[in-house]
């Protein structure tokens, strides 16, 4: 019989508490298909070694040992992630399973099937995810920079982190909503729009500070480790 691709839903707009289907071959079991919820989002899993996976989405659908890399659909069967890992002492489900968002993978996969390897370049700047949820519920829309690495490119253009007023509350500095003419709306856009470009490379900022939109450019330089 033909077969059909899963049609390729996103990411960006899960909310906690949706229904999930997690599709896998668990201990073997070909075609096991298990249900749950989004139970949270941005989820980090530090590695022993190199890198971790960084905003992955937490599932209480079961997912076990040969789960891996199989689909996470939303109720309308669109791929939102690929199931990747469990924790669980024991090996076994325990309700807590995670997968690499669908955006996360329209962004990678492309790149590693063109070079055989991911390594997008960098601005040398400092972000969090979760100070970008804060600010996006508090109106702000762009990317925030925390900080700004010593002798990367962000320094070299002036970009200037947030910082922390006297009585601890955190003072943005530079928001980044825009890259060479492309809307930079959170982490997600702005991973995106690195991954298109290459080190060595010049692009545009649109940065807003204190209230004010201003430009500046950007060398890019490769990610280091």
């Amino acid at each position: 019989p033909d077969i059909a691709p899963l049609p390729v839903g996103t990411s960006a707009d899960l909310q906690v508490g949706q229904k999930v289907l997690a599709i896998g071959n668990p201990f073997g079991l070909d075609w096991t298909l298990t249900t749950g919820i989004v139970s949270a989002l941005e989820r980090d899993l530090p590695a022993e070694r190199g890198p971790g996976l960084r905003g992955l989405i937490q599932t209480d659908a079961a997912i076990n040992p040969g789960n891996s890399g199989g689909p996470l659909l939303d109720s309308a069967g669109r791929l939102i992630g690929v199931n990747t890992a469990i924790f669980s002492p024991s090996g076994s489900s325990a309700g807590i399973g995670f997968a690499v968002p669908v955006d996360t993978v329209a962004r990678v996969v492309p790149q590693l099937i063109r070079t055989g390897r991911y390594s997008p370049p960098t601005l040398g700047i400092e972000v969090d995810e979760r100070v970008n949820a804060w600010a996006r519920r508090s109106g702000i829309e762009g990317v925030l920079v925390l900080g700004v690495a010593p002798g990367s490119p962000a320094e070299a253009a002036g970009l200037e982190p947030a910082r922390l007023s006297r009585d601890g509350r955190l003072v943005p500095g530079d928001v980044i909503v825009g890259l060479d003419g492309r809307a930079i709306r959170n982490l997600g856009d702005l991973a995106a729009a690195l991954d298109e470009r290459s080190a060595g490379e010049t692009v545009t900022l649109r940065l807003r500070r204190d209230g004010r939109a201003l430009d500046r450019e950007v060398t890019l330089q490769a990610r280091r480790g």
